[in-house]
């Protein structure tokens, strides 16, 4: 990069990584969100990702960004840490309100171990320092992409289960915890009061409406929604 861009990323000779090309070639051009208030800086990085096939927007303050976050929805943030307003971990903070949760990559040239400590508990991929080489930038967004892809799965997932939990009847509902309890039909008809042959029946209506195949699975599905045994 150009020295007059005040360039905060030191060229790497070489190429990146090949597990990293790898990754990079299979994805639809990621959306990575650019926070920093030296415009400089913006076209640096922005000029950067464009060339290993990521899209990049600038955004010269967390405001702007937080203006617009909800329409697009970025895959990844690069944020710096000291700037005008609200600063890298206010920023942080407002994104952990976001569901999913967008990774952030810090790359400041004015951080401390204080800072970046704080940073890192609160969920951040890394915290870089100006000027970083460019194959540890690259790495970290690689890093954080994977965790968003599977922070991504994960909510799809839990917002399907719940959906299925939610097509269920009351009794169905009934049945399907006591299930998950470990009860056998015979004690869960007991606990109802009904007969256990119509147990059954609702058994296997639940199963199919929550798409398992076995009362582990059922079980698995009710641990990662939160739904917890009656005590009966």
């Amino acid at each position: 990069m150009e020295a007059s861009d005040r360039s905060p990323v030191r060229p790497t000779s070489g190429r990146r990584p090949a597990e990293a090309q790898h990754r990079c070639t299979v994805r639809e051009k990621p959306l990575i969100a650019i926070v920093d208030d030296d415009a400089a800086v913006l076209r640096s990085l922005a000029r950067l990702l464009r060339v290993h096939h990521l899209e990049a927007l600038g955004y010269s303050s967390p405001e702007l960004l937080l203006t617009e976050i909800e329409t697009m929805a970025p895959d990844c943030v690069i944020a710096d840490l000291a700037m005008p307003g609200l600063n890298g971990l206010d920023l942080q903070s407002m994104l952990a309100d976001c569901e999913p949760r967008c990774p952030i990559v810090f790359l400041t040239g004015v951080g401390n171990v204080r800072s970046s400590v704080r940073a890192m508990r609160a969920g951040a991929v890394d915290f870089l320092a100006k000027p970083v080489e460019e194959h540890e930038l690259l790495e970290a967004i690689d890093r954080a992409l994977a965790l968003g892809r599977a922070t991504r799965e994960l909510s799809e997932a839990l917002t399907l289960f719940r959906s299925r939990l939610a097509s269920l009847t009351p009794r169905e509902r009934d049945v399907f915890e006591l299930v998950v309890a470990g009860q056998l039909n015979k004690q869960i008809a007991a606990n109802l009061g009904i007969a256990e042959k119509t147990v059954k029946v609702h058994r296997a209506r639940v199963m199919r409406k929550m798409a398992v195949r076995s009362v582990a699975g059922l079980a698995r599905i009710a641990e990662r929604i939160g739904v917890s045994p009656p005590l009966r």
